[in-house]
């Protein structure tokens, strides 16, 4: 199916329903990888169906594990706990965590896997993590410092300690924690320097890591030590995905409405839950904000802010320039499509100078989403008050939230295709 645009129409009154968001991207992922490690069968529930994690999915049956799906959030996972040589290269489309994770499990695999993705991946980085690997004894190559990677693997490292660098990237950490409870000696992660992208996404990690018997501790704020227990089989639930709620909490604070997610917005372990709070705010949303430790969701909190009472500046959301697409890039020209000067970039700044009045005009913007999910979604929520703002390559919501349309149209919101 192609779409190639579609039209918010904006609505006067508040939006209210209950929306079920899909499982968390983060952990399925995570729990894919450590449940295809394992041996014996594992069983994953309230699991998301996307792109991403088929990319993940497909990767691990062309290794040789079985990936049954009995119905639309669960997987069951049949593994031996070792892979084989793949027959074809690994593509994992746009998926990061996907690409990442799979880069240093292959590793203490044996045979020649190729990790490879779509144009999008092939411009995100993963120099720091093949670097990691290499110190290790890994055979690997990616001469463009971004997919596709080689990893001729010999099943083993040839040392017991890593030292990454994981200022781009938590996920660099995150793939080399859940690769190594395969080594043969207790193994040591560190830090280079105390820049880490998200450390939130570090506890997922863990977490996951223990559900499946792993054993791991974090023996100083830059250093893990994870013995070499390998993985066990394990059923295990996956809680809703925070980065898709925090777009029904803003249509949610735009409107005036009350969605009922069916969570609590305390009960998520997910970093992108601290976004409750700052757009609660709203129209009083903090002068500044630090994204760090919720990436993902910036581009909501940065939609909402055009419509808040006084200027929003972003900080530390460097890290945003090497996601699916630029989103500092993206959010600043959508926002200035909708009206020049919303939005300035400073350096890795973003700031969006806010207007109220916007709420109510007609402002004919066709928002380029860059093939970004998290674009597309944020922009969606400008369309609710602003009219004729208008969704480029709408379906790229598949990579997380494939139902996403869906779920507006059952809150009343009217969408115009073409």
């Amino acid at each position: 199916m192609t779409l190639e645009k579609l039209t918010i129409v904006p609505t006067s009154k508040p939006l209210e329903g209950r929306v079920s968001p899909p499982g968390s991207k983060s952990i399925t992922n995570r729990a894919l990888l450590v449940a295809g490690l394992a041996k014996g069968v594992s069983r994953l529930t309230g699991a998301l169906k996307s792109d991403d994690t088929r990319y993940m999915a497909e990767a691990l049956r062309a290794m040789g594990v079985t990936v049954d799906e009995p119905d639309a959030t669960t997987f069951v996972v049949t593994s031996d706990g070792v892979w084989k040589e793949p027959a074809t290269p690994l593509f994992l489309g746009n998926a990061g965590t996907a690409t990442r994770f799979l880069t240093a499990a292959v590793a203490l695999a044996k045979g020649r896997f190729v990790v490879d993705g779509d144009q999008h991946m092939r411009k995100r980085p993963i120099l720091p993590l093949v670097e990691a690997l290499r110190s290790l004894g890994v055979q690997i190559e990616a001469p463009t410092g971004c997919p596709p990677v080689t990893v001729d693997a010999e099943g083993r490292f040839t040392t017991n300690r890593v030292v990454i660098d994981a200022g781009l990237s938590s996920q660099y950490v995150s793939a080399l924690l859940m690769a190594a409870p395969l080594a043969s000696e207790p193994f040591d992660i560190e830090l280079a320097g105390a820049e880490i992208g998200a450390r939130g996404y570090i506890d997922l990690t863990l977490a996951s890591m223990r559900a499946f018997g792993a054993e791991v501790e974090q023996t100083s704020p830059s250093t893990w030590r994870v013995q070499p227990s390998g993985y066990v089989a394990a059923d295990y639930h996956i809680e809703p995905d925070a980065s898709a709620a925090t777009y029904l909490w803003a249509a949610e604070a735009l409107t005036g409405g009350k969605i009922d997610i069916g969570v609590d917005a305390g009960a998520f372990t997910q970093p992108d839950a601290k976004a409750y709070e700052v757009i609660s705010a709203f129209p009083h949303i903090p002068a500044v904000i630090d994204g760090s430790q919720m990436q993902d969701a910036i581009p909501t909190i940065a939609v909402l802010s055009a419509f808040n009472e006084t200027p929003v500046r972003f900080v530390g959301i460097a890290n945003l320039r090497v996601k699916e697409c630029d989103r500092i890039r993206a959010l600043s020209s959508g926002l200035n499509a909708i009206r020049p000067g919303l939005a300035t970039e400073e350096g890795d700044d973003l700031i969006v100078a806010s207007d109220p009045s916007l709420i109510g005009q007609r402002l004919p913007a066709e928002i380029d989403t860059f093939a970004d999910h998290r674009i597309a979604m944020s922009f969606a929520l400008a369309g609710l008050k602003i009219d004729g703002v208008t969704i480029l390559d709408p379906l790229c919501v598949g990579k997380t939230y494939p139902d996403y349309w869906k779920a507006l149209g059952s809150l009343g919101v009217e969408i115009v295709e073409g």
